[in-house]
């Protein structure tokens, strides 16, 4: 459980992760080293996952985000169909579903050839790949954005 002030450190950061500790400890009313502390404390029990880069994909002529179904030939409880499609550098994503398909991919490429040429000969190369349906997105109005941690703690006691 994290509390008050571990969650306004999370919002921050979420927003900037390059935010020097001094500015989050002006903003949330605490000295640096405390904030520096409750930093790696957050890191330590894996609540910050780690700080990322993100690029325009555009800029770097990925533009195309599809959306890809998966369903996999593989026994319940075996994961090795999404760990193959993890070894694939376009899949950005991989969630098990529930439903008719087995996992819901999130990839990006350059355009609707290298979507096709994508899921010929890297998904489809996969033995216990059975079919896939793939969506593509027209537009994105948001993406990669930072978790609703308000909502998730509304009407929760903090520590």
């Amino acid at each position: 459980m994290i509390d008050e002030l571990d969650r306004k450190i999370l919002e921050i950061l979420q927003s900037d992760a390059r935010i020097p500790n001094s500015e989050i400890a002006k903003q949330i009313g605490i000295v640096p080293s405390a904030t520096a502390e409750r930093i790696k404390k957050l890191v330590q029990r894996g609540i910050i996952a780690g700080y990322d880069l993100r690029l325009n994909a555009k800029s770097v002529e990925l533009g195309l985000v599809a959306f890809i179904f998966v369903k996999a030939d593989e026994p319940v409880n075996d994961c090795s169909t999404a760990l193959e499609l993890a070894k694939i550098p376009e899949v950005l994503e991989i969630h098990n579903i529930a439903g008719e398909d087995c996992y819901l991919l999130k990839a990006r490429v350059r355009d609707a050839e290298s979507l096709g040429k994508f899921l010929r000969e890297k998904v489809g190369t996969i033995p216990t790949v059975k079919n896939t349906r793939t969506v593509i997105a027209i537009e994105t109005f948001k993406e990669n954005g930072p978790l609703p941690l308000d909502e998730a703690m509304k009407g929760k006691l903090y520590d």
